[in-house]
């Protein structure tokens, strides 16, 4: 099948064109200049067939995501959304480079360079989900690397968004990296969904191939579909990849999505407990949480290391869509400048928004909302929750009131966000006379128990 020819690069003010950096099924990347500010920019331009009205809304909400998420140091920047004269939906992008979706296939990648990458590129993913969003595409590919090295998160949904707006009937390129009950169609994504192609990436990165492609043999979409459905994973075949980390990308990649880990910070934390056993330091994960607000743990191999910023504006939350996954809306850009900045430290934002939300697709499917349920009264209730203040920690612990294997904790702490954990330890560091309160609840297959009492206690000096 031949390739399509570009398309022709729109004419933006304030912007001269310089070359093409890439292309997709439907849409083009360019490299421009902006004149001022004088840098170089990636511009991703949508093709003209596939935009109709209902597109440009739905590119829109698209915008305004990807602004609000891109104040977060390990997702890409975006520095504004427009339509050119001729019609085009078009982002203004940081520059980055796109080598990593080719380094991982030609060398060896340093195993701690994998551990880095997966635990920044999940918390990415964890501030994604406390923002409603799900990004339904995390693959290789759609990690891109700034001029100084970090790994961004990069294309929320736009190639899915125009699948469902163009009728596209095939999974596409995203096959690899796609949970089973994804493939199979039984929900549109879930949070358990998005760990699992999280360890399927982090997976890919070690092996130099996708979880279950056979190398030098034949990768249909079918043959890749059967193969996930079946999870039957093999192994990664590297004498300097521990067995912990086997087994917890294992376990992140299980058929029952229940099993998995059961949020992005849990997978995240398995990842920097990995790193202190093989004697490196924690890479800190940046999610928006209080400034006092971090998880500790008397076993330091179960420490969650946690640098706190302040939390972005809620994202929109338009209309009710299911879609199908697609092929990639465009080729990532080449490497160019742009230097990261870090998120500013700050207070997280009083009222949380608690209840029920539903589900949903950003007009057309463009993002999908978590559903974050209210009690459930057949799930066991947690009691006799104590705190016990060691100086400036505060240790909140629980009787486990008989969940199952793929139950967890769901823990609040007031004022902050909330973590799912496995563990009935949780930890508070806090500043003198700081007044810490917690609440626990049991989630089993997305469904959230009835909380525990609240439980309180005083910070002391250290």
């Amino acid at each position: 099948m031949a390739r399509r020819r570009p398309s022709d690069p729109p004419i933006l003010p304030g912007f001269s064109h310089i070359r093409m950096l890439g292309s997709g099924g439907f849409a083009d990347v360019f490299l421009y200049e902006q004149n001022m500010p004088r840098r170089q920019v990636a511009v991703k331009v949508m093709l003209a067939d596939v935009v109709t009205e209902s597109v440009r809304q739905m590119f829109q909400v698209e915008a305004n995501l990807m602004a609000q998420l891109s104040a977060h140091p390990s997702i890409l920047t975006v520095y504004q959304a427009s339509i050119s004269a001729d019609g085009r939906p078009y982002l203004v992008m940081e520059l980055c480079s796109a080598q990593l979706a080719e380094r991982f296939r030609r060398e060896r990648m340093p195993v701690t360079e994998v551990l880095r990458i997966g635990v920044q590129i999940g918390s990415a993913v964890e501030t994604a989900h406390r923002q409603g969003v799900l990004h339904r595409d995390i693959k290789p590919s759609n990690i891109l690397t700034t001029v100084y090295g970090h790994p961004v998160l990069s294309d929320f949904g736009i190639a899915a968004t125009l699948s469902a707006a163009t009728a596209h009937d095939t999974v596409g390129m995203s096959i690899p990296w796609s949970a089973p009950e994804v493939l199979l169609d039984t929900t549109p994504g879930a949070v358990t969904s998005e760990v699992w192609s999280l360890a399927a990436t982090v997976y890919s990165l070690l092996a130099g191939r996708s979880p279950f492609e056979i190398v030098d043999g034949t990768n249909t979409s079918d043959e890749l579909i059967a193969r996930i459905t079946k999870a039957k994973l093999p192994a990664i075949g590297r004498d300097d990849v521990p067995d912990s980390l086997e087994r917890m990308l294992r376990r992140g990649m299980s058929r029952d999505p229940g099993r998995r880990q059961q949020s992005a910070m849990e997978f995240v934390r398995e990842l920097q407990t990995i790193e202190l056993e093989l004697g490196f330091t924690p890479t800190p994960a940046d999610v928006a949480v209080q400034d006092w607000a971090l998880v500790t743990a008397d076993d330091p191999g179960d420490r969650t290391v946690v640098r706190a910023v302040a939390p972005a504006s809620p994202a929109p939350r338009p209309d009710r869509r299911r879609r199908r996954s697609a092929p990639e809306a465009a080729a990532p850009a080449s490497t160019g400048t742009g230097a990261r900045r870090t998120a500013p430290r700050g207070r997280l934002a009083a009222g949380i928004l608690v209840g029920s939300v539903l589900a949903v697709v950003g007009l057309g499917a463009l993002v999908t909302v978590i559903a974050l349920q209210g009690a459930d009264g057949d799930l066991p209730r947690v009691t006799g929750v104590t705190a016990t203040v060691d100086g400036p920690t505060v240790a909140f612990r629980w009787p486990d009131p008989g969940i199952r294997e793929t139950d967890a904790f769901q823990v609040r702490v007031e004022g902050g966000e909330s973590t799912v954990q496995r563990s009935t330890e949780f930890s508070v560091a806090a500043p003198e006379g700081t007044r810490v309160c917690l609440t626990v609840s049991v989630t089993r297959e997305g469904r959230v128990g009835p909380s525990s009492a609240e439980q309180c206690a005083e910070s002391a000096g250290g």
